[in-house]
């Protein structure tokens, strides 16, 4: 259809609405928008931000949750040249402070609901010249999204990024207090887009479930919305909050979904609601249902196939690797509990801590090779650390095959993965250490069958202070995104400490019989 070598998202978006018009787009409850709409639409933010002075290279962040006006304005911020900085919006002011310090963005474009309470906030930051609210529902104070789509033309801006530029920064991998901003480019993503369409077969006539996958994430936002216009499939747009998952799959039904794409923790709803209510919709046109983003027990995959039919088909992606590098083969002929071979265009290797390639089956960090990030961003130091040699280490453990499946194993990562967010517990300390009456604090990861993990907090307290449960669950709600808060607070006379002094999590996990996620890598004799 394209020569990917040369092409950006913007020439994707042109080229497919060129192709098919009016027939395939983004669905959102009533409202139907097609490829050739949003190209339109899409057009006037990029004049209306080009009239604000945003130019190439600009950093433009968003706090917004899925609709198909996220989509519009991540298409017209990459039309002006300038990159796209998609964040959380239950991220609390902390958070927000030390990411836009970090990316220095010159516009901000959020929901009522999120500017409110930071409106007392936002003189602080200086980068930030302009600030588009979505709902205007700020009394008038910021600038109108739907006066930008009254006000603006529809035709195409005079402006080609180029495949190198930066689109795309993702913050990931590291905690949100020392930022990790992955940096990915048009060429990166649009070839990412055109490699899981292959894999997944994917053409104009499929309709792509988007449900509980937030785009901010590069699984919705790449293996979901990006892979859908690269093919001109149709996606539909479910709430993720508020909806049941019997809702879910009646929309499956009413939209006769072909393919969805989900966390483990949304297939365990799906199973826990068909062993007690049965399934009551008609499934039967999905072909393809896979996941991602956390580790996928293989009794659930069974569990799913036996109810509904499908097997799961479980990848490995990361942020830094622009989505997916691995899958199995969509004719269900991959072995269960691999997450398939290296994608094309993609190399795998498992190495010990020394970067020596180990033997086939034996456990390593898993390594890559391909078209992956450009690097974090004003961060060159975790670059160095994280790119070595040309291959990208991933902090996941893992083992290959002989014949080149690889299994995931562990995490070398000290990172929580709740419902297929990634937590780095630094941040959950930090800000339980801000309690007057914490002495020491020390967070893990507890195992739990539906989400994979919560959040724990072992806990002890200053001589004579008192704190309960509920104090806790305070602080962390106020300064934290609700997904990081601790589910779980266990209060101890002192913490577990090894000789250096440092708090000894193994010693706790083991007080606590919870299993370590890390895994130490020494090379074997050859």
């Amino acid at each position: 259809m394209w020569e990917r070598a040369t092409m950006t998202l913007k020439l994707m978006l042109e080229k497919v609405a060129g192709r098919y018009g009016g027939k395939t787009g983004i669905v959102s409850g009533d409202l139907r928008l097609s490829y050739a709409e949003l190209d339109k639409a899409s057009n006037k933010i990029a004049h209306a931000l080009t009239g604000m002075g945003i130019k190439k290279g600009d950093r433009v962040a968003m706090l917004l949750s899925n609709s198909p006006d996220f989509v519009i304005t991540f298409f017209g911020i990459i039309k002006t040249g300038a990159t796209a900085v998609p964040l959380d919006p239950q991220y609390k002011l902390d958070e927000l402070t030390v990411l836009f310090g970090d990316c220095q963005p010159a516009l901000l474009v959020s929901e009522s609901p999120v500017l409110e309470p930071l409106i007392p906030f936002l003189p602080g930051f200086k980068s930030i010249k302009h600030i588009i609210d979505i709902n205007s529902g700020c009394g008038g104070e910021f600038s109108s999204y739907q006066e930008i789509m009254a006000a603006n033309p529809m035709e195409k801006l005079d402006i080609e990024p180029q495949p190198e530029d930066i689109a795309l920064i993702l913050y990931t991998s590291g905690p949100a207090f020392s930022p990790r901003g992955v940096m990915l480019s048009h060429g990166g993503l649009v070839h990412e887009a055109a490699i899981m369409g292959d894999v997944f077969r994917q053409t104009e006539k499929d309709v792509v479930m988007l449900y509980a996958l937030p785009m901010y994430h590069v699984f919705g936002l790449v293996a979901v919305l990006l892979s859908a216009i690269a093919r001109g499939s149709t996606v539909v747009m479910v709430p993720g909050t508020g909806l049941s998952i019997s809702s879910f799959m009646a929309a499956i039904e009413r939209e006769k979904g072909t393919m969805f794409f989900g966390v483990p923790y949304i297939f365990a709803l799906a199973v826990d609601m068909a062993e007690k209510e049965g399934i009551k919709s008609d499934l039967s046109s999905l072909r393809l249902c896979s996941s991602s983003a956390d580790f996928m027990p293989v009794s659930l995959i069974e569990r799913f196939k036996k109810l509904y039919g499908h097997k799961i088909l479980d990848c490995f992606a990361l942020t830094e690797a622009v989505c997916h590098v691995t899958c199995p083969s969509p004719n269900g002929s991959g072995k269960l509990g691999s997450v398939g071979k290296a994608l094309p265009g993609w190399e795998a290797k498992i190495v010990a801590d020394d970067g020596r390639e180990v033997p086939r089956n034996r456990p390593g960090e898993i390594a890559l090779k391909g078209p992956f990030m450009n690097g974090y961003y004003n961060n060159p130091q975790a670059t160095s650390e994280t790119i070595v040699n040309g291959w990208l280490h991933t902090g996941d453990i893992g083992k290959m095959d002989e014949a080149g499946n690889v299994y995931i194993t562990g995490r070398k990562k000290d990172i929580i993965i709740v419902k297929g967010q990634n937590i780095h517990p630094g941040d959950v300390e930090a800000v339980l250490y801000r309690h007057p009456a914490v002495a020491e604090a020390a967070v893990i990861g507890i195992p739990d069958e539906m989400r994979g993990e919560v959040v724990g907090a072992a806990i002890s307290l200053k001589k004579g202070a008192t704190a309960t449960e509920a104090d806790i669950k305070k602080l962390c709600l106020e300064r934290l995104a609700s997904y990081k808060v601790p589910k779980q607070i266990l209060f101890f006379d002192s913490l577990p400490r090894t000789a250096t002094g440092q708090i000894d999590k193994e010693s706790l996990r083991r007080k606590l019989s919870i299993p370590s996620p890390s895994l130490r890598i020494v090379a074997s004799p050859e």
